[in-house]
């Protein structure tokens, strides 16, 4: 009996694993800094009301890091249709990488983010002239995402060019 695997059979599923793991690590990342962060705040909004609605910016800020690993999955997702284009292992590779990429620099975002924000807004109850610091700590957290979300796309832009057709 002959078979005709050349290996290119696989490729999509490291396509989609890799859009997966973009998703999940990503949305790991910031559930963990929504959850940290969301008990700093409430820890802190029994000492001092009026600052809650100010010292949301950590748990926003974690949530963007989900949307950014839906903008790889989305990307990744519509470039696998091996039944209009040929999708080889070159292409499953980079789209695996491009998801890690993402996903990963946003679980450690989030991460960074849920302690920063945690710490920051239980210290920004007590000494408002800390507000400043915070966000500019949380920004250089996020930023950490955002690097991984701009290799995945230059990563995931690399599939369709392993073979010329």
């Amino acid at each position: 009996m002959a078979s005709t695997f050349s290996g290119d059979e696989t490729a999509p599923f490291f396509g989609f694993l890799g859009a997966a793991a973009a998703l999940v690590f990503s949305c790991m990342g910031a559930a963990y800094g929504t959850a940290k962060s969301g008990v700093g705040v409430a820890s802190m909004g029994v000492m001092r009301p009026e600052l809650v609605m100010k010292s949301i910016v950590p748990v926003v800020m974690a949530g963007v890091l989900g949307i950014y690993g839906l903008i790889i999955a989305v990307i990744i997702s519509t470039g696998i249709n091996p039944k209009a284009k040929s999708y080889y292992l070159f292409d499953g590779y980079a789209h695996l990488s491009s998801g890690l990429s993402c996903g990963l620099a946003g679980l450690a975002a989030g991460m960074a983010i849920g302690i920063v924000g945690d710490a920051g807004v239980r210290a920004n109850a007590q000494q408002p002239k800390l507000f400043v610091g915070m966000i500019l700590i949380l920004i250089f957290a996020e930023a950490l995402a955002l690097y991984g979300l701009i290799v995945g796309i230059i990563l995931s832009s690399r599939a369709g060019q392993s073979r010329a057709e």
